[in-house]
């Protein structure tokens, strides 16, 4: 299979993303100022939805007794104490200023590429997609997630300017990896390219209930900057290693078992 036909998913969302945020600055400057915050609400609850029907996916897992919302609220504090350490979501901030600097990005540049980074990385399209691309050239998974995060783009680009357009270097980055990886150890590891095999399976099923959650925090992030709050934000970016070790911990209470 060629590269070109492994990344095809990817460059579309790329290109989604890309279109998303020039539309965005081309009319969301020209909207009054409560226009663009109410556009951000209508964004957070569409968002805190899609979020909680991730999470859901947690009622389907089980570590032996240990069920999966317990393995997620240990992997989630657990994340945050790493995360926290490590200066994750200071690191996206300090990226986010080197892009600012690098391109003379102006006002909220910063806060605009780690949410719609955010926002588009985490989820299960980003990881379903990205193995059914790899694996068998099937860009559609990312093509439906390329219209949710190109509308998204849209009404965050006209809140917070053109860093959500640099959010999709994140994209290329994450998601081209995942897709390029694939070919290497995702089949093996996740049973094949089959959608049903993936959406079943319950490491995919646990890092799309942990996804879930921290996209709740996004979502939280989004309406508390429609209404003006944003200095009361939830760090999202230190709950990221959560993504890791919830499915580390899957992996050690099954063998408990």
């Amino acid at each position: 299979m060629s590269l070109l036909s492994q990344l095809s998913g990817t460059l579309i969302n790329v290109a989604a993303v890309l279109a998303g945020t020039v539309v965005g600055l081309l009319v969301g400057g020209r909207l009054p100022e409560r226009t663009q915050r109410t556009l951000l609400q209508t964004l957070s609850l569409v968002t805190v939805y899609i979020a909680l029907d991730m999470a859901g996916s947690l009622s389907r897992v089980s570590g032996g007794s240990v069920p999966g919302v317990i393995i997620a609220l240990i992997g989630l504090a657990a994340g945050a104490i790493v995360g926290e350490a490590l200066k994750i979501e200071e690191g996206l901030e300090r990226l986010g200023e080197v892009l600012r600097r690098r391109f003379r990005g102006g006002g909220r540049f910063t806060e605009g590429f780690v949410a719609a980074s955010l926002l588009f990385c985490i989820g299960p399209l980003t990881i379903i997609g990205g193995i059914q691309n790899g694996l068998t050239g099937d860009s559609s998974s990312y093509v439906l997630k390329s219209t949710l995060d190109g509308i998204a783009a849209l009404a965050l680009s006209g809140a917070y300017g053109v860093g959500v357009g640099f959010s999709a270097l994140t994209v290329l980055v994450i998601q081209g990896g995942i897709s390029l990886a694939a070919g290497g150890f995702a089949a093996g590891l996740l049973g094949g390219a089959d959608p049903t095999i993936l959406k079943t399976n319950p490491y995919v099923l646990l890092v799309t209930g942990v996804g879930g959650l921290t996209i709740v925090g996004i979502s939280w992030n989004l309406m508390l900057a429609g209404l003006g709050f944003e200095d009361r934000r939830v760090r999202v970016g230190s709950l990221l290693p959560a993504l890791l070790i919830a499915p580390a911990l899957l992996w050690v209470l099954g063998r408990l078992a």
